[in-house]
């Protein structure tokens, strides 16, 4: 079922530059729509991934290439896309991002009326707290900076499509406003767009998750209102009555959207992908370490007839067990699981280090395909392609090579321009969570 609307495609060549883009969720989606894109990473095991999968890649702090490096990047890029990183405003996360909306939101109008970098980075730094927080500003810095860029010949971006947890929705209805009332040029004229900003859940569109992310889908006023995409799935709710027999306890009932499809079950993923957990091939259940505070008795199960909980940084912590299994029985979920609940293809191939982390920071790729088609006007492919082999990049070929070396500005390390940990900006040192060193258990749970 498609999600897009009926609208034909507005941009003959659309090519996408993708900030924080991890190990390549919404890069994965773009391949399927078969439209080009350049992702901006700041973690090195992340583009290290990214690399093996063949992804087109600068290993960069994402302000410091809108600081010093935008007129290099390549001046066809029409599309902007960014998932800031969510731990600040994360309720799995500190919080700190929330108490800070007010003054973000401060800070985007300022953007809007004009401000300076120099202006909004000292203002920044006043506000202080974790320097995460400011990271949400860099999509609407990108998009100001375009319409000053000589490389450009100030060409805005023709489309602009942000996600985020669901507690930065209020943050993208500041945006909305921002980017309808218009962007500042030099001249005194503004660059207008049309703005559609939802949370959505991933599971109403085939992935078999629950989990929650707040869109915002931009088009330049002159390409008309954007859609959002349309669901195709069921949403969970697993106190809704039940149907039928035992096995049939969890699917949905109907109603009003009863022509959408069930939800996709973990079980129903997995069989489709040829990966079941289990060797004997008999049901199973996933106990998550999400949420427990550590105590196994407040641990939800979920088995493979539901949806999974929401992949997070620590998936690999999640316990996977035939269903009424011992304990004897038990194992951690793999890496490779962890990345089909997030449907990513079953051979993608994660490379680096905390690849938990990694798996949990993504967009899912199927999730990301029906944004971007519905922010293209672009038909859907079918998602079975999602499934299909993905290409390994060996480590020491001409094409790992040539991509590190465009990635690291070294085609065997890291160069001058990739990022230390001590170099992210804008913030204090003070101010910056210190790594917490991994442990031997931790680093071969991630190379499962």
């Amino acid at each position: 079922m498609a999600s897009t609307d009926a609208n034909s495609p507005f941009l003959e060549e659309p090519r996408i530059l993708d900030l924080f883009a991890g190990p390549g969720g919404l890069d994965v989606a773009a391949h399927m729509l078969d439209v080009p894109s350049l992702g901006i990473e700041w973690d090195k095991d992340a583009c290290e991934t990214r690399y093996r999968a063949g992804l087109d890649t600068w290993h960069g702090d994402v302000s410091e290439v809108r600081r010093r490096r935008f007129e290099e990047l390549p001046k066809d890029l029409n599309v902007l896309a960014g998932g800031p990183p969510c731990q600040t405003y994360s309720v799995a996360g500190n919080g700190v991002g929330r108490k800070a909306l007010d003054k973000v939101e401060k800070l985007v109008h300022a953007l809007v009326d004009g401000a300076g970098d120099e202006e909004i980075d000292v203002r920044l730094k006043k506000l202080g707290g974790d320097y995460r927080t400011a990271l949400v500003l860099e999509p609407l810095r990108y998009a100001i900076k375009a319409l000053g860029s000589p490389n450009r010949e100030g060409r805005p971006f023709d489309v602009i499509v942000l996600e985020q947890v669901p507690a930065v929705q209020a943050l993208w209805l500041v945006y909305k406003e921002a980017l309808e009332s218009g962007l500042p040029r030099e001249s005194g004229k503004k660059v207008q767009y049309k703005v559609e900003v939802k949370t959505l859940h991933t599971e109403a569109y085939g992935v078999p998750q629950t989990r929650r992310r707040a869109i915002l889908i931009a088009r330049l006023a002159e390409h008309g209102t954007p859609s959002l995409p349309a669901p195709t799935h069921h949403t969970y709710k697993p106190h809704n009555p039940t149907q039928g027999g035992p096995d049939d306890q969890f699917l949905p009932t109907g109603g009003a959207d009863s022509a959408l499809d069930s939800w996709v079950s973990m079980g129903e993923m997995f069989k489709a992908t040829g990966h079941w957990p289990l060797d004997t091939g008999g049901p199973f259940e996933v106990r998550s370490n999400y949420g427990s505070g550590g105590d196994p008795k407040k641990r939800g199960i979920r088995t493979d007839r539901q949806p999974s909980f929401t992949v997070t940084g620590k998936v690999s912590r999640n316990i996977v067990l035939p269903r009424n299994g011992s304990e004897q029985d038990e194992r951690n979920l793999y890496i490779k699981e962890a990345g089909i609940l997030q449907t990513f293809p079953p051979d993608y191939p994660w490379s680096g280090g905390d690849q938990s982390q990694q798996v949990g920071n993504a967009v899912p790729p199927l999730f990301g395909m029906h944004v971007l088609a519905a922010a293209l006007a672009l038909p859907l492919p079918p998602e079975e392609k999602l499934r299909e082999g993905w290409p390994r990049v060996k480590a020491g070929t001409a094409q790992y090579e040539a991509l590190r070396k465009v990635g690291c500005g070294a085609p065997d390390s890291c160069g001058p321009d990739c990022p230390k940990p001590e170099d992210q900006a804008p913030s204090s040192p003070a101010s910056k969570p210190k790594p917490r060193p991994r442990t031997g258990a931790s680093a071969k749970r991630s190379e499962k």
